[in-house]
């Protein structure tokens, strides 16, 4: 499958993060307060966008080996594209007929209906920096929140990582996250939307795995 071309045009370093639910207060709410602050700074609405993901597993093997989890992801700056990811392995980017093609490799990888998960909210602009925030939901659950800073002048990640956290900070406090690990891989190589993905990725399997156990929000 080729790649398409939308999922060639130059994209910012980024940080995609999991912010917690404010104490007392409904994922929504928090949303709520998290925009506000972005509104006070000055930030402007630039619309809405979304990053879904659906799981595969490989096939049940008659050798008796783990399967392989893949995830085939779409994000909405990336109308064209479909996102195939293995766990420590490749991103692979394709056509939106990606989907098809999964269909009809059923017998090799079956669909975990059950785990698809995405994350819908609004973008914003601040200067130099898209801030993108989310609902992250699974069925009809809300399940986490999500916040992705992306600084659109610099494309090599590492270059930009402390005007990110600066810029996260004034907004997010204390919650501002760590290096990425996807960060540490880069280097001086130029940052892509495979490794947006990536992050989402990462999210995505943490809030999967979060028991219900409490934890300090924001204020």
């Amino acid at each position: 499958t080729g790649i398409p071309c939308d999922s060639l045009h130059s994209t910012g370093g980024g940080n995609v993060t999991q912010v917690p639910v404010a104490e007392g207060k409904s994922v929504q709410q928090t949303v709520e307060m998290l925009t506000r602050k972005l509104e006070l700074l000055g930030a402007e609405k630039q619309g809405t966008f979304c990053v879904d993901c659906e799981t595969y597993h490989t096939a049940a093997s008659t050798m008796g080996q783990t399967g392989k989890l893949m995830y085939v992801m779409h994000n909405s700056e990336y109308p064209l594209s479909c996102f195939a990811l293995f766990e420590n392995g490749p991103c692979l980017i394709a056509d939106a007929y990606f989907d098809t093609l999964m269909v009809k490799l059923k017998g090799f990888f079956q669909n975990a209906k059950a785990n698809k998960i995405e994350s819908r909210g609004t973008r914003y602009q601040y200067c130099d920096f898209l801030v993108k925030v989310g609902t992250v939901t699974m069925g009809p659950s809300a399940r986490g929140i999500s916040v992705e800073v992306e600084y659109c002048p610099c494309v090599i990640a590492n270059d930009c990582w402390n005007l990110l956290m600066e810029f996260m900070q004034s907004f997010m406090g204390n919650h501002a996250p760590g290096v990425p690990s996807v960060f540490g891989t880069k280097h001086d190589s130029i940052y892509s939307p495979a490794d947006t993905m990536v992050q989402y990725m990462e999210l995505f399997n943490k809030i999967r795995k979060q028991q219900q156990v409490p934890v300090a929000g924001i204020r």
